[in-house]
């Protein structure tokens, strides 16, 4: 991997060149240490220099297969290149997962991850892991309508196309899910085919998954099984081989892991928190090493005492250490987004506030409102103008309250604007 990025990586090239690498002398994992670490802003600022570019390589290797994206601390997605080589490899992740997770071949997957204006890592990947397996799946594709057509569908499509097709997965943003499964309920659908839910895209807490069990079991589901999965765009996926366990690599051969100290690139001992960097051990399009993902974490080595796999697993709780947020599955940057609606004309005060839809559940889904003041008088136009700059600038679509300017920021009473508030409970 390191040949040849010294022979078509130019990002790692500069880099190795300015610290005076010695690419020789490292001959394998454990002499990692002496490559400077790679941050996601590294990634963000300039991606097409993360690409892989060596002609003479076989047709798989460099023939483009698809490109996702993932976000970050500007308002433009990041593409993550994949070649013929690479899917292969992510299918081939894929049957790992769903052997350690017990997904089987006469699986129905619901796939109910939003469709994006840009192609969002979890959509794509969802139908990766049924070709992978011999399984179905099928997609809902809800989200906010963009674009002239109009293929997106509601809750309640999502909700009949599982009972129609009979789905025994439900794969999707956990706060949606619920949804979808409080929806059924409301809708009295027959829901009894579902035995796993794979909860992707967002943190979850024990109390959340299991107010999501009890609602399924209402529905007739004998034993619903909530299984986290965690991972990146960038990354993959990691899943935990039971209910509540640690997230196994699925593909050492793929993806090396460390943790370490982020200001000095030190690694650190097993079973020591730090932040998680992994390694493309064999990756032909993007391809990143020493990368931070942003979360704290530790490694553990020993065998699973659950599975006996030997593989490394990422052991919790995990920290996000990035300034960046989740909010209904999408991460954003509140800096990038102040500044995209502070743009629109006629916007004289605002703030962002994320709360959860419902008050009064600390387990419904995410809700984005902007408040704003304005001496417009279009204001339904100025409405639309705000969503649009919200929607280009992170992709979550807010609702839009107008009031008086000092609702919002009251100068005789506070020092500082408080432009963005998340009353999420943690």
């Amino acid at each position: 991997m390191l040949a040849l990025c010294r022979r078509g990586h130019a990002f790692y090239r500069r880099r190795w060149a300015d610290a005076k690498v010695d690419l020789d002398a490292i001959r394998s994992v454990d002499d990692l240490e002496r490559l400077p670490l790679t941050t996601k802003h590294d990634l963000m600022h300039d991606p097409e220099n993360f690409r892989l570019r060596v002609p003479d390589l076989p047709l798989p290797e460099t023939a483009l297969w698809n490109v996702v994206y993932t976000t970050g601390t500007t308002g433009t997605r990041t593409p993550i290149y994949v070649t013929t080589h690479d899917y292969e490899a992510n299918l081939f992740q894929c049957r790992r997962n769903a052997d350690i997770a017990d997904l089987r071949s006469m699986d129905v997957i619901a796939n109910l991850f939003p469709l994006t204006p840009a192609p969002m890592g979890s959509f794509v990947r969802a139908a990766e892991n049924a070709y992978a397996i011999g399984a179905a799946v099928v997609a809902s594709m809800p989200g906010a309508v963009h674009g002239r057509y109009d293929v997106h569908g509601s809750l309640e499509d999502g909700v009949r196309l599982i009972e129609r097709h009979r789905a025994t997965v439900l794969w999707g943003v956990p706060s949606y899910l619920r949804r979808v499964i409080i929806r059924a309920g409301e809708l009295g659908a027959d829901m009894r085919s579902v035995r796993v839910c794979a909860l992707t895209g967002e943190a979850t807490t024990p109390g959340m998954r299991e107010d999501m069990r009890e609602r399924l079991r209402q529905l007739g589901v004998a034993r619903p099984i909530m299984l986290d999965r965690y991972g990146s765009t960038e990354a993959g996926a990691y899943v935990q081989c039971r209910e509540e366990g640690d997230w196994h690599n699925p593909t050492p051969e793929l993806l090396f892991h460390e943790i370490v100290d982020p200001d000095t690139g030190r690694r650190l001992p097993e079973g020591e928190r730090g932040a998680l960097a992994f390694t493309h051990l064999d990756r032909r399009g993007t391809v990143l090493l020493r990368y931070l993902v942003g979360d704290i974490v530790s490694l553990a080595n020993t065998p699973c005492p659950h599975c006996g796999r030997n593989g490394d697993r990422i052991v919790g709780p995990v920290v996000r250490t990035k300034d960046l947020i989740k909010v209904k599955g999408m991460l954003l940057s509140p800096d990038q987004l102040q500044d995209a609606i502070s743009r629109v004309a006629g916007v004289e005060e605002y703030q962002i506030v994320v709360a959860h839809a419902d008050p009064a559940d600390p387990y419904s889904m995410d809700e984005m409102v902007v408040r704003a003041a304005s001496t417009r008088t279009d204001v339904a136009q100025l409405s639309a103008e705000i969503v649009s700059a919200a929607v280009a600038a992170c992709g979550v679509r807010p609702r839009i309250e107008f009031g008086p300017a000092n609702e919002i920021y009251d100068p005789d009473r506070d020092a500082k604007a408080q432009r963005f508030v998340d009353r999420r409970k943690k």
